[in-house]
């Protein structure tokens, strides 16, 4: 019972966001409650060491250094300032946003995309005196849907598709149609909702200057294209996908123009953390058979999760309340090995459902906070007009597939 305790415990805190009285985060919380499952003898230190997935965290670390080559050679900058000419039309504006949000975030972070985007887009539409507000949540709704379409996306995709053992191009044609249909049918409703506000003029006297942009340097800039093609292109092949990420991230490091430490900077390291935390503290619930319990419950619930619908149902639940990683991290443990659809469902219906609610995603808060820099306030309830209608079309668009496919 200890163990499960503890599980409950740490995913009620990561749901809650917070422990009152204290100001420590999710990723504080997901570590609290791994250091308990080692200190209360659940598991060993050992045990809890193996229990860590060195794939997965590899493919993420890995990903994340090759970002950080972009970053730092000013590509996504390059790439926003090339679509900010089109702000005199803003519906062509809007699609070519959302376009190169979503399929960058297919092949790289999309958090790093928003964090990049947001503050160019911004900055640039208010000095226009045009309404940020359609071009940002796009921006946010975009890099979501897009990094649902390919193993390397999003966090929870690399879990997956490491745990799973999925083949890349495979989960691409499953998991690429619904994610396209769903970025075009998103579109369709932002421009819906906007429609009559695109050329809302704002005071610009609120405007605050944002970060430094960073210099486009053209070789550090082809050096980590390059990087991606050739990877993507081992992606398709039998390696394993850790020693591919891994080996050209090393490369990358072998610079003598871009220090290690600036690259390194960079890296994610709480999103790390809290990957290697829910990793000992799943293990340490799969110690008894909990699982097989709270399995056995849903089921007399008629909440059977080898029904794809329910599956996609229970994920956008709790992608909501825990945030796409622990639910993910938590419902893989319901699938069946064999059963490659389930693997490709929970993969499009977490990362749809992070567009319900701000904090159903970090690239939601990353658009919020940088945006918020720059003198622009995306409200809850502004996010949550455009992200309900999306989630539930995208959900919508996911169940209909299922019934194809």
């Amino acid at each position: 019972m200890l163990a499960i305790t503890i599980f409950c415990l740490a995913y009620f805190g990561i749901a809650l966001g917070k422990i009152p009285g204290l100001v420590v985060d999710r990723v504080g919380i997901a570590l609290l409650g791994a250091i308990c499952m080692v200190i209360s003898g659940v598991i060993s230190p050992g045990s809890a060491v193996q229990s860590i997935d060195l794939p997965t965290i590899l493919l993420l670390y890995s990903l994340m250094i090759i970002s950080a080559q972009l970053r730092l050679g000013g590509f996504y900058t390059w790439i926003a300032l090339r679509i900010v000419p089109h702000y005199n039309r803003p519906r062509i504006f809007l699609m070519v946003t959302m376009l190169v949000s979503a399929l960058l975030s297919a092949i790289l972070a999309n958090d790093i995309v928003c964090f990049a985007f947001t503050p160019i887009l911004a900055l640039s539409l208010l000095e226009e005196g045009l309404n940020p507000l359609p071009f940002l949540i796009g921006l946010a709704v975009s890099s979501n849907i897009g990094s649902a379409a390919t193993i390397i996306g999003n966090p929870q995709n690399m879990l997956i598709g490491q745990t799973g053992r999925l083949d890349f191009a495979e989960f691409l044609f499953w998991c690429g149609p619904p994610s396209v249909i769903a970025l075009f049918v998103s579109y369709l409703i932002i421009l819906w909702i906007y429609r009559n506000e695109f050329n809302v003029r704002h005071d610009k006297k609120h405007v605050v200057q944002a970060q430094h942009k960073q210099p486009f340097n053209k070789w550090q800039t082809l050096k980590g294209i390059f990087a991606v093609l050739i990877l993507t292109a081992l992606f398709f092949s039998s390696i394993p996908r850790e020693f591919s990420a891994i080996g050209i991230a090393g490369l990358l490091l072998c610079s003598r123009k871009m220090e290690t430490r600036d690259i390194m900077g960079l890296i994610d390291w709480h999103l790390i953390t809290l990957f290697c935390a829910l990793f000992i503290i799943i293990h340490g619930v799969t110690q008894g058979n909990y699982l097989g319990i709270m399995m056995d419950h849903l089921s007399g619930m008629g909440m059977d999760l080898k029904s794809l619908s329910v599956l996609t149902g229970v994920s956008a639940i709790l992608s909501n309340l825990f945030s796409n990683v622990p639910a993910t991290m938590l419902l893989i443990n319901f699938l069946d090995p064999l059963q490659h659809a389930q693997w490709y469902t929970l993969a499009v219906s977490s990362t749809f459902s992070g567009n319900l609610f701000l904090l159903g995603s970090i690239a939601n808060l990353i658009v919020v906070e940088q945006a918020g820099n720059c003198g622009v306030k995306i409200t809850f309830r502004q996010h949550a007009a455009v992200g309900i209608p999306v989630t539930v079309s995208s959900l919508l668009i996911l169940l209909a597939w299922l019934l194809v496919i």
